[in-house]
């Protein structure tokens, strides 16, 4: 149909749903006086995965935590939409922003179908506390996460890996459009994590999802993630598709550590092979001791 400006403009169309969008300008983020990210600029690509890596207390984790508004910026700003994350509503930001954060605790005596459901908390109201639709995205994060079976157990007597399943489906029943997940693959064996970075891929390609994951598993990296984010001391030092920036000299650089990067049999994906025992570079490994004394371990 040709629109003339005599003809009538249906203004109830429903245009396409825009994508939120979350980066970072200018951060600064410190634990009391020690600065450990320092003017960071990150650009979060939406309806994808981004995987950030690097090495322990590098800033990984601090960043996540900053991007989730669990973290007060000592300079700089986090933007959602191009707005300020601290001048958002919590509600606002609770229904937007999902975040698992590293060993999270659970409520003494909880089961594993109330916890879950607690993730639907930022979707209610005084006036309606539970909804079908509440009950379906419960019951939905608990299938994918294959919890559904533990759900009348207490959450404290469940192994590691099938506690850390219990909280990934708490925030994925959160619903949000961004998921921020610190080391979701923790306490997981090698069946589990594969199953749960499948589902964190799904998440993305079949609705969208824009999730940011902080992995310790290089491979596994660069197997899953459509935008890599290679940190060290505090800094992105490389960024970009997995097979466009990941090469032996940035693991060396980032890690120090000496290695062949082919591509894996499977994907296709950079695959880091370890050179021999022992070849780490010395360089770098002074200079990682000496970024890491006295730094926060619990930072990945």
């Amino acid at each position: 149909m040709t629109v003339t400006a005599d003809s009538p403009v249906d203004t109830h169309a429903e245009a396409p749903a825009a994508r939120r969008e979350l980066s970072a300008r200018g951060l600064r983020l410190a634990y009391e006086d020690r600065i450990i990210v320092e003017d960071l600029d990150l650009d979060i690509p939406a309806g994808a995965v981004t995987v950030v890596v690097g090495p322990n207390a590098c800033g990984k984790s601090t960043t996540l935590r900053a991007l989730g508004r669990l973290l007060k910026p000592a300079a700089g700003a986090v933007l959602l939409d191009g707005a300020d994350l601290r001048s958002l509503p919590t509600r606002t930001v609770a229904q937007q922003v999902g975040v698992l954060p590293q060993s999270p605790q659970p409520p003494e005596g909880i089961t594993v179908g109330d916890l879950v459901a607690r993730g639907r908390q930022p979707h209610q109201r005084w006036w309606q506390q539970w909804s079908r639709d509440d009950e379906a995205a419960v019951e939905d994060a608990m299938r994918r996460t294959d919890v559904t079976d533990l759900a009348d157990r207490y959450v404290d007597e469940l192994s590691g890996g099938q506690r850390q399943r219990v909280w990934i489906a708490m925030a994925l029943a959160q619903g949000t459009e961004i998921l921020l997940l610190d080391e979701p693959t923790t306490f997981l064996d090698i069946s589990h994590q594969v199953e749960v970075l499948d589902l964190i891929r799904e998440l993305g390609e079949e609705g969208g999802r824009t999730t940011v994951a902080v992995l310790h598993d290089l491979n596994q990296a660069c197997r899953y993630a459509d935008h890599l984010v290679a940190m060290r001391a505090g800094r992105i030092v490389a960024q970009g598709a997995p097979s466009d920036i990941v090469t032996a000299e940035l693991v060396g650089e980032v890690f120090g550590l000496d290695c062949v990067v082919v591509p894996c049999p499977v994907t296709g994906a950079p695959m880091i092979v370890p050179g021999a025992p022992g070849a780490r570079r010395s360089g770098a490994e002074a200079e990682s001791k000496s970024a890491t004394d006295g730094a926060d371990t619990s930072d990945g």
